[in-house]
């Protein structure tokens, strides 16, 4: 699978999607490390098999494997903390804010790339989740480290596309298994 395959697996209806999947492919706002690692932990937490293996095949060899590797990690990562402060975010008692997550999360302040990079990958990956309370906090950690507005936005455009590809491709599936069983 590729880029490619990706888009030739899209219905006449996802044109616009297959545009800016060729569009963001080539994206300039973002350095290759960042892009292929964005596309990568985006893949990984639409949770599309066919979008990973996809991506994964047309991204992982532009990354080091410490960068793969990272790229994964911010996924995993997020994966957990986008649940949990989402809940304290949302739940109306006070109290949970207060109290310390008491959850691992040594991978962020050691990633193995650069922190700029782990912080737009989890920024993806936390739109993707939709957690409120951690797309602030990266989009503050990266503003704070001088990322420009355009490159932020350029990470969240990626997740985006990612996630409506997966959901388009996995939609189609599931309408394709369920015609040839009442067929």
């Amino acid at each position: 699978m590729s880029i490619e395959s990706i888009k030739n697996a899209l219905p006449g209806y996802a044109k616009d999607l297959k545009l800016n999947l060729s569009s963001l492919a080539g994206e300039a706002g973002l350095t290759e490390q960042q892009k292929a690692g964005t596309f990568i932990a985006s893949a990984i937490a639409s949770g599309s098999a066919r979008v990973i293996a996809g991506l994964t095949a047309e991204f992982a060899p532009k990354l080091s494997s410490q960068a793969l590797d990272a790229a994964k990690a911010a996924a995993a990562i997020m994966g957990m903390n986008n649940i949990y402060y989402r809940f304290t975010h949302l739940v109306s008692a006070a109290d949970y804010k207060t109290l310390p997550a008491r959850l691992r999360m040594n991978v962020i302040g050691s990633p193995g790339v650069e922190k700029v990079d782990f912080e737009l990958w989890s920024l993806a990956v936390s739109a993707i989740n939709g957690c409120g309370a951690c797309v602030d906090a990266h989009e503050r950690e990266l503003r704070k480290h001088g990322v420009a507005v355009e490159t932020v936005q350029a990470a969240v455009r990626i997740a985006a596309v990612v996630k409506a590809i997966a959901v388009t491709l996995d939609g189609e599936q599931a309408l394709a298994e369920t015609a040839a069983l009442v067929a």
